[in-house]
């Protein structure tokens, strides 16, 4: 695969793992020293990019995977405050429970590296609880439809979970620069 230009972006410094999340395309990328290994169809925040507590938007700047949650859950497995709700996920459960924001499979909890961007105070990425994390089959890719975090298909959040570590770096742009 090509070279990604966000090695140009983060100073010409390469990472061995870094993941990439761009906003305006709604898109994931997993980058291993300068190459695209992993990439998906993401959903970021219907309310768009922000970092304010309570704005229900996609933090953006620098992050890091705080932990890793749900290694062993079955696919479709809830998740309410982190913890499995011993609840797998099904169109009638979302009938009984129409208001529920589903977070399912795995979850990656972002933490901000950004003090006073999104480190720290009323703009603590950790704090509001945005993680990346899995969906239901019929939640649309694509397009920004989240409360703050990154939706991602079950299938792709597995796989990306079991292709990082806790501690890899997290990039949230709106855009690629030059894109």
């Amino acid at each position: 695969m090509p070279r990604d230009p966000l090695n140009k972006h983060v100073n010409n410094v390469m990472l061995e793992k870094i993941i990439h999340i761009n906003i305006e395309k709604q898109h994931l990328q997993l980058l291993q020293n300068g190459f695209v290994v992993l990439q998906y169809s993401v959903s970021t925040a219907a309310n768009g990019p922000g970092e304010q507590r309570g704005s229900n938007c996609t933090p953006r700047g620098w992050h890091t995977i705080r932990a890793k949650i749900g290694e062993g859950c079955v696919p479709n497995t809830v998740f309410i405050k982190r913890r499995p709700t011993g609840e797998i996920y099904t169109p009638a459960l979302r009938a009984r429970f129409p208001d529920r924001d589903w977070i399912l499979t795995r979850i990656l909890w972002l933490s901000g590296l950004e003090t006073g961007k999104n480190r720290l105070g009323n703009v603590d990425t950790m704090r509001r609880y945005i993680y990346l994390h899995g969906s239901p089959d019929d939640v649309q890719m694509g397009v920004p439809g989240s409360h703050g975090c990154v939706r991602m298909r079950n299938d792709n959040i597995m796989e990306l979970f079991d292709n990082i570590e806790t501690g890899i770096r997290v990039l949230i742009e709106e855009s690629t620069p030059g894109n």
